[in-house]
């Protein structure tokens, strides 16, 4: 202790004399000697905030400004904030511009500039910068050139500290000039070092290396850098210090010999060596130790001089001790938090000195600085945190920032329609909030950041809020680790930004037309339907409290003693997608729920989920069916949902492992308990009655705690004593197993609308003989017209249920008529309860909402249903698809062909149960046969040559089961020749899905917030969910917008309302679409809540016929895109070289930072897609690898 106190005092002893010569020399130039010389015209050699910070200053003392921009920069506002603007750099790359000297100081002389303030970054630490200003007679707003030499080279101010007594960092003496000198650094200190660039800051050059395998890369990396950022690649190493605080201190001198400190600022929080928040004055820090830290800057500044503002920066290590790093003899970014504290301006006080003044004139004595509160600054880039802090460019769409008492904004390119280039930093506002302690300044921070909204560019506010709220941040100390220990500022909450992707997805509907296709040539009607009036307060009870008070059985044993006839309501499903192709949307369902729940509470269920829905709803309405389901039941609290089960294969058109039925039914179940919005009835059926896959779907639903309804699939004809397939004895005995199963309900599933009365009775007698205690429901379609009918005939052979689709969605292809069976039921036994004023009143509200999806109805092709189906006994929704089908294909004129091809088809595979997915099978045969013009015999005489669908031949392999009466011999064996068959239930022999791994898969690709319902859909439709989850990251939520918005977009000066959620309302007017411009895009512009907003949208059909860099598909593995937009400074491989997993790919840089694309796989380059000095956006295919 003793000695390091002598060594010190020696050190003093030095400095102090060294002190006392400079003060002899500078008692030569006195005030009285040196004339005091106004600035009247001001250069600001550089671009963005600080340009502008300084043009203010200039402009509150009375001196003109003078602005420089490069040919990249033209519309950039500090070049509209001067008073006069030159370009610089012609024909230079964009950062070369800024760093032509002879360019600058040709302006400076041509325009009569008095003085040039070099801001901070690019000259402003260039000794031969400020030489060339004072050969030109230029002022340099800054230290003298030969102060900038020795502060600005890193090595020499190291030198001049360790002659003052400073310490210092170990390290190089002198700028290394090759890799060779590294490594014997590296032997004598050893790892970790860095390396820092040794003319210029910001991060530029910086690289950390901690192994000797690195020491090769980050040296060619940060040379690279440096050589970018500053025009001199020149490095030096230092021993890294772990886990240090970053403090530096704020000196100001003048022209006699005066030198002050405006105290410390904490720039700790920082990642790739670039501050993110800085902190005025540090936190907990010992006052001790800041004296030592500002009475070494204090006399290093003396040492050599110092003239003007500059910054001395020190790390502090675990232990408090303090080690010099370097000076920027320059003002800082971070320079605000010191004014806010000290109520000094900088600026100001620059401009005052470079004129001549000392600072006892300007009022600045080191007794008269005082430290009042606190002050925070946090940076506000367009970098995307949850990718490494990647920069992001583009055009700001949106651009709101936060304000109020406290806040102090330093911007640029902050403003709606900026354009952020990869060219420069990515510092987009400098936020500063002052108060008086650090978390009261904190709090003014977080709410001015919560206020912000940028929208077209990513930035880190997320971030920041996370910092913002740390309690280490708020109460303890941070270091320079800070971000990298604490993991969980990461965990950010999504940015929903909802308005500006809709004006985005209206935008792309104006531009390029509907994204759903749209089968019919026919626009959504411009009558919006009116909702009749509902009552307030709660709906009635209805069944759904008898089966949440009793149970499953409890609520089958209500059902069969209920007194009358029980309707099952088809509106929401099952009648929309015969009639409209599934396209009816959530929000027209929503908006007439709560007028069922509150007329129609005796209604047995309501069916609105399961088959097509599902996917559909993903595929092309573009909203989550799991959405649909719970807000359906919000709103409809006290009538059961039913839902359609396809047995083993769940939701789907396929089989799949067991333990995926039995999860996608939980899922239902577990959607219902806690939060009383999930699924009740399961209607279980299975395409080809295989019992094995019902028993599955049963088992699956019944485990969760569902009611299981066993559907029965009808076909053929028990009434017709020829039909000797499916006979009474055939349903009687299927029924029988189901009932052993334990079915809590038995349906009779009359897909294609076959049950004639006769039939009805004789089927449901038989079943009611044999089965008197179990409830029985029937559900047909109407195709042939006899519907209605065939109901009430079910009905006085005992059923318990039928179902029936409100009248304007009744009929045809759908469900019979629920007014007419409420009609003619009404006054007998058979009552079923329901005013038939509230069914005019509902069917008033679908009869308008149908000329919505006008674009959808097959009544556009098919004008009324048809007896033929007795014949070729084609499902209700198949038929419609069908017809559709066969207009859009130009056969129209031949559909009678396609039927009569469909019955000859069906004979051809054994006379099938005919329900999706064995219907389409048929179908597509059929579709086959007409193409092909095939007959049946043909057919079975060609089969060992024909090419058949998938579909056809999966069914004979055995992927959906086994048909009753087996499979159809020898065009079975024709077909197949040796492809592999599966024998007995298709599940049985699949592995179980893992599940874990697929929501790990999720989560990667599409982040956290990825829900047990999204892991299902995932498994259940792969590709469907992945393109469903990229429209609504694109576009958001659109299941607000009407449907007339949704599927046409709005008309030119149309004004709407957009309810995102209750409370908060978009007021929108569609104003004008622009011309096509040279990247394929049209700017369409609107009126949001009042203000100009306008989004650019890619031209679909014109971009066909431009070319474009391709991009890199996420779903293909060896696909490399680039990782951020910039440009390519090196290629690494060529095509056919072999890579291992982690090797460089390729060099980007982006804002003078340079990113190494890495192999995500092991393999063979299959082709290059980039060369060097290529312009590369966001995504853009770099390489293609090949396993």
């Amino acid at each position: 202790m003793l000695l390091n106190m002598r060594g010190r005092h020696v050190a003093l002893s030095v400095l102090a004399v060294r002190r006392a010569c400079h003060l002899s020399r500078s008692a030569h130039t006195s005030p009285q000697t040196l004339e005091y010389k106004p600035i009247k015209k001001v250069m600001v050699a550089n671009r963005g905030e600080i340009a502008i910070r300084v043009f203010r200053a200039c402009t509150e003392l009375g001196i003109r400004t003078v602005a420089v921009y490069s040919e990249q920069d033209t519309g950039q506002m500090h070049r509209q904030k001067a008073d006069e603007a030159y370009l610089i750099g012609k024909g230079l790359p964009p950062v070369a511009a800024y760093l032509h000297i002879p360019d600058i100081i040709k302006v400076a002389k041509e325009n009569d500039v008095d003085a040039i303030h070099p801001g901070y970054g690019f000259l402003s630490e260039r000794a031969d910068f400020a030489q060339a200003c004072t050969d030109a007679g230029v002022r340099f707003i800054g230290p003298a050139p030969e102060v900038v030499q020795k502060m600005g080279d890193k090595v020499e101010a190291r030198a001049i500290a360790i002659r003052a007594g400073v310490p210092v960092v170990p390290g190089s003496d002198a700028p290394i000039s090759s890799l060779q000198e590294v490594q014997e650094f590296c032997n004598t200190y050893g790892f970790p070092i860095i390396f820092k660039a040794a003319y210029g800051g910001g991060g530029r050059g910086m690289r950390v290396v901690r192994e000797y395998e690195e020491l090769e890369e980050n040296y060619q990396r940060a040379y690279s850098e440096a050589l970018a950022a500053f025009g001199n690649g020149a490095l030096f190493v230092e021993k890294f210090i772990e886990k240090p605080r970053h403090i530096e201190v704020q000196i100001l001198g003048d022209k006699y010999g005066n030198v002050i400190h405006l105290y410390e600022r904490d720039c700790s929080i920082q990642r790739r060596h670039q501050k993110v928040v800085e902190i005025a004055p540090a936190t907990q820090l010992d006052p001790h130790l800041r004296d030592r830290l500002t009475a070494d800057s204090v006399n290093l500044a003396k040492q050599v001089g110092y003239e003007n503002a500059g910054t001395v920066e020190f790390l502090v290590d675990k232990h408090g001790k303090h080690y010099f790093i370097e000076v920027n003899s320059r003002l800082q970014v971070e320079h605000t938090v010191t004014e806010e504290i000290t109520d000094v301006d900088l600026v100001h006080a620059q401009l005052h000195v470079c004129e001549g003044r000392s600072l006892p004139e300007l009022g600045l004595k080191q007794d008269k600085i005082r430290i009042n509160g606190f002050a925070i600054q946090c940076r506000v880039t367009t970098e995307d945190p949850t990718r490494g802090f990647q920069p992001d460019t583009g055009r700001l769409e949106v651009f709101r920032s936060g304000e109020g008492m406290g806040i102090r904004l330093d911007s640029a390119s902050a403003f709606q329609g900026a354009v952020i280039s990869p060219h420069y930093d990515s510092l987009l506002v400098k936020v500063i909030a002052s108060g008086k302690d650090l978390p009261t300044a904190a709090a003014k921070m977080s709410r001015a950041l919560a206020e912000f909204r940028v929208r077209g560019v990513k930035t880190n506010i997320p971030f920041l809020q996370n910092v913002l709220s740390n309690d280490q941040f708020l109460y303890g100390t941070v270091d320079t680790q800070f971000i990298d220990e604490n993991p969980d500022l990461f965990n950010m909450k999504p940015v929903q930004n909802r308005a500006q992707k809709l004006l985005h997805y209206l935008g792309h509907v104006l531009v390029n037309g509907p994204t759903t296709p749209i089968p019919v040539n026919a626009k959504p009607s411009p009558v919006d339907p009116v909702v009749p009036a509902v009552p307030l307060g709660d709906p009635p009870t209805g069944f759904r409290e008898v089966l949440l008070r009793d149970g499953p059985e409890g609520f089958a044993r209500a059902v069969r003693a209920h007194q009358g006839l029980l309707l099952m309501d088809t509106t929401f499903r099952d009648a929309h997608q015969s009639l409209l192709a599934t396209r009816v949307r959530t929000h027209d369902l929503k908006k007439i729920a709560p007028f069922v729940a509150h007329n129609f509470s005796n209604l047995f269920s309501m069916e609105n989920w399961g088959g097509a829905t599902f996917d559909v709803a993903m595929r092309f309405l573009c909203e989550c069916p799991w959405k649909r389901l719970q807000e359906l039941r919000s709103l409809i609290p006290n009538v059961p949902f039913q839902m359609l089960l396809r047995g083993a294969n769940a939701v789907g058109y396929t089989n799949y492992p067991d333990n995926a039925v039995y999860k996608s039914n939980k899922e239902n179940i577990l959607l219902q308990k806690p939060e009383k919005n999930g699924m009740d009835i399961f209607r279980v059926f299975d395409s080809l009655n295989y019992l094995p896959n019902m028993l599955l779907g049963m088992e699956a639903a019944g485990s969760a705690g569902g009611v299981v309804e066993a559907a029965i699939s009808y076909t053929g004809d028990v009434s017709d004593p020829t039909r000797q397939k499916y006979t009474l004895d055939y349903y009687l005995k299927l029924a029988e197993e189901l009932v052993k199963a334990g079915t809590h309900i038995l349906c009779i599933k009359d897909m294609a609308g076959l049950l004639k009365p006769e039939a009805s009775r004789l089927l449901v007698g038989a079943l009611r003989d044999r089965f008197p205690d179990m409830p029985i429901h029937v559900h047909t379609h109407d195709t042939a017209g006899a519907g209605v009918a065939a109901m009430l005939a079910c009905a006085e052979a005992g059923v318990d249920i039928v179902d029936v689709a409100v009248d304007p969605m009744a009929g045809m292809t759908s469900q019979p008529s629920m007014g007419a069976l409420v009609a003619c039921t009404k006054g007998t036994k058979y009552n079923t309860g329901i005013s038939l004023e509230k069914v005019f009143d509902y069917s008033e509200y679908w009869e308008v909402t149908r000329g919505l999806y006008a674009p959808f109805d097959c009544t556009a092709t098919m004008k009324s249903g048809n007896a033929d189906i007795y014949e070729n006994e084609i499902p209700g929704g198949q038929y419609t698809n069908l017809h559709f089908q066969a207009h859009s294909m130009g056969l129209g004129h031949k559909f009678k062909e396609v039927k009569k091809a469909y019955v000859e088809a069906n004979k051809l595979l054994g006379d099938l149960i005919k329900v999706t997915p064995s219907s389409k099978i048929v179908g597509d045969l059929a579709q086959f046969m007409v193409q092909n013009s095939l007959t049946r015999a043909e057919v079975e005489e060609r089969a060992d040559e024909l090419s058949f669908p998938l579909s056809v031949v999966e069914f004979l392999q055995g992927h959906i089961g086994i048909p009753h009466g087996g499979f159809p011999e020898p065009l079975r064996s024709k077909v197949l020749k040796t492809l592999p068959r599966v024998e007995g239930r298709p599940g049985a022999s699949m592995p179980p899905m893992d599940f874990q791994a697929l929501e790990t898969q999720l989560r990667e690709t599409h982040g956290d917030d990825i829900t047990p319902e999204d892991v299902m859909s995932a498994a259940m439709y792969p590709k469907v969910f992945q393109e469903f989850k990229e429209f609504t990251t694109t576009f958001g939520p659109v299941d607000c917008l009407n449907t007339r918005l949704f599927l046409d977009g709005p008309k030119i000066a149309e004004e709407f309302e957009v309810e995102l959620e209750r409370g908060k309302t978009l007021h929108i007017k569609a104003l004008a679409l622009g011309d096509l411009s040279k990247a394929g895009q049209r700017e369409v512009f609107f009126e949001l809540n009042g203000q100009l907003r306008s989004v650019l949208v890619k031209d679909t059909v014109a971009m066909k016929e431009m070319h474009f860099h391709p991009k890199a598909l996420k779903d293909v593995r060896g696909q490399v895109g680039a990782p951020m937009p910039g440009k390519v400074v090196e290629v690494k491989v060529k095509q056919g070289q072999t890579v291992e997993k982690g090797q460089p790919l390729c060099v980007l840089s982006a804002m003078k930072m340079e990113t190494v694309v890495n192999s995500p796989l092991s393999g063979t380059v299959a082709k290059v897609y980039v060369n060097v000095d290529s312009s590369l956006e966001g995504d853009d295919l770099i390489l293609e690898i090949a396993e």
